[in-house]
């Protein structure tokens, strides 16, 4: 599983990247997660606000902070 955090690196785009390490270590998931600061990379994937948030290419969410529970249902 691939996990992209995208942001400039915003307070909220940390918060969420703790948030998605808890819930990968919690659930016990192989998860690659990377952070994403290219703005390029982000408009090819359709973000065009931060913090967001994509599993295996598919946007979770955009311009939000999810809850860890949010995010937990999205691994599985």
């Amino acid at each position: 599983m691939e996990i992209k955090i995208m942001g400039p690196g915003c307070p909220n785009c940390e918060k969420l990247a703790a948030l998605v390490n808890e819930a990968v270590a919690e659930s016990g998931v192989a998860a690659e997660v990377r952070k994403v600061t290219d703005f390029q990379e982000m408009a090819m994937a359709g973000v065009l606000s931060t913090p967001a948030l994509t599993i295996d290419g598919e946007v979770k969410c955009v311009g939000r902070l999810p809850g860890k529970d949010e995010i937990t249902a999205w691994l599985k």
